[in-house]
């Protein structure tokens, strides 16, 4: 068999463009919670912390980055940024909760079709037969 013959085998099975579009799905999510973290989490956070921004928070690491004016010029003078590490995290959480939920509710939907009982089965020609050679019979 052929490299690209395996290739196209592998590209055409459901998982690989479920996977696809799970990542993109992911890629798109992603931004979402960023903004979410970034613009509606950590603002009230910041006022309940005497207005200290997360963002702002950091070691420096030498004198250049202890008198640096803003973020950007620390972090080239060589900073620990606990602070953007801690509002990683808070998006890594919400990720992660909304993977929860989201693999529970398809577990329950799941569980729910695994519960159901299956429909009868249809009648079978042999039983179709039999049924009619009775009604003839009956009307008779």
């Amino acid at each position: 068999m052929s490299l690209i013959k395996e290739f196209k085998e592998f590209i055409a099975r459901g998982n690989v463009i479920d996977l696809a579009v799970g990542v993109v799905i992911g890629a798109a999510f992603g931004k979402i919670v960023s903004s979410l973290v970034s613009d509606v989490v950590m603002p009230p956070i910041s006022i309940l912390t005497a207005k200290v921004s997360f963002e702002n928070l950091y070691i420096p690491l030498n004198e250049a980055a202890a008198k640096a004016a803003d973020l950007a010029t620390a972090q080239k003078a060589g900073i620990i940024a606990y602070g953007l590490f801690l509002n990683n995290v808070i998006q890594f959480l919400i990720v992660a909760a909304c993977i929860f939920l989201v693999v529970k509710a398809v577990n329950r939907l799941k569980r729910e079709q695994a519960a159901a009982p299956p429909p009868p089965a249809p009648p079978t020609k042999t039983e179709v037969l039999l049924e009619e050679i009775r009604d003839a019979l009956k009307n008779k």
